[in-house]
């Protein structure tokens, strides 16, 4: 049922971080039920970002739709949006309104850029709310400009993950309290909490890409194509697994002993970048694959499903014909699992509403009225 079972969280439909955050939180057994926008004949969505979801359709431009959701967020422990500051509070399902209604609910807020500030009104996406924490900066080659590493650091690490981990401490310390509370969950805030290990670096962290231990700086902690085009990559960090990598390599232990020495980085990453050209990735993977060299192939995402490893585990499942990680973390008494594919919007309103306690004559003259679908 999932460590989350018997909780019921609020979502007004959004995208990106929004829905990945009530991916996790339903994944792990949450009853979470998404406001959706009326979109009449909408077909089911093939995304993986909605499932396990119910999906109720309403006109949140109405009074009487935003009662109805106010309804829901009577019996929920949680609700979610993720819109510009201001913006719930014009439609009247802002803090005041929803705590109104329950003064246990724990009202959480995705933003880039946070709640106040100068920037706070701004557009933006991903890529602005990394560049302001610091990280976007410190990805790319030598240099070369920054590279965006698509929108996982502020979308999902420092966005929708950061929110659901929000929520559940909020919702544990309503607990004790028997309050709610706003969760305040800003990307750029969250990208920045990624990057603590590098501000505890210091000076010793180098500005310039491409030249500390973990950004591909150095020859040991790296990337490299095969003679297939295809690519690996190595992490050989400690000492007892460098020297397992300079023997896999077959490399000369005497001219590669010095590990940590900056100034061969650059050459030592040339040489290694012919040696490894000079065998296909499979080969490599014969080699060093499994063993303490800390290696693997660089993978696609059509290609990862396949891998042994990933298929031992289940790392990824099909649901509805779409490929797709499977819930994690695996926890052993109480299993997260997929219980339904994306719904269309509204495919489950009637069934909500009668939970609620609405009538089917209330139901059915929501329905007449537009108010819900």
């Amino acid at each position: 049922m999932g460590p989350l079972n018997g909780y019921r969280v609020i979502e007004l439909a959004g995208i990106g971080p929004g829905p990945f955050c009530g991916m996790m939180l339903s994944d792990m057994g949450a009853d979470v039920i998404r406001v959706d926008r009326i979109n009449k004949g909408a077909p089911p969505p093939k995304d993986v970002l909605q499932r396990n979801r119910q999906s109720i359709a309403v006109d949140l431009k109405s009074p009487e739709g935003v009662e109805v959701v106010l309804k829901l967020v009577e019996k929920a422990d949680a609700f979610y949006e993720g819109f510009r500051p201001g913006v719930t509070e014009r439609l009247g399902l802002g803090p005041k309104e929803v705590m109104g209604r329950n003064e246990k609910i724990v009202y959480g807020r995705m933003t880039g850029w946070g709640q106040d500030g100068p920037m706070s009104q701004a557009a933006g996406h991903d890529i602005n709310y990394i560049g302001l924490s610091g990280a976007l900066h410190a990805i790319g080659e030598p240099g070369s400009k920054p590279v965006p590493p698509l929108n996982l650091i502020g979308d999902f690490g420092g966005g929708g993950m950061l929110l659901a981990y929000g929520l559940v401490c909020g919702m544990l310390e309503t607990q004790k309290s028997g309050k709610g509370q706003v969760i305040d969950a800003a990307m750029v805030d969250g990208a920045a909490s990624l990057m603590a290990m590098f501000f505890s670096m210091g000076r010793g962290f180098q500005d310039e890409r491409g030249s500390n231990l973990l950004d591909g700086g150095s020859h040991f902690y790296n990337t490299y194509e095969t003679s297939d085009s295809e690519h690996i990559c190595v992490g050989s960090i400690e000492p007892q697994f460098y020297q397992l990598l300079v023997e896999k390599a077959g490399l000369d232990p005497n001219k590669y002993g010095p590990q940590m020495d900056k100034d061969q980085w650059v050459n030592f990453k040339e040489e290694l970048t012919d040696v490894f050209k000079t065998k296909t990735r499979d080969e490599w993977c014969e080699i060093m694959e499994g063993t303490d060299v800390c290696f693997a192939p660089v993978l696609s995402i059509f290609e990862a499903p396949q891998h042994p490893h990933n298929s031992h585990r289940k790392t990824f499942v099909e649901v509805d014909g779409v490929t797709q990680p499977a819930p994690s973390p695996r926890f052993s008494r109480t299993a997260a699992s997929i219980r339904n594919p994306a719904r269309s919007p509204g495919q489950d309103t009637g069934s909500i509403l009668s939970d609620y306690g609405y009538s089917s004559d209330e139901i059915d003259s929501l329905k007449t009225l537009g108010i819900v679908s």
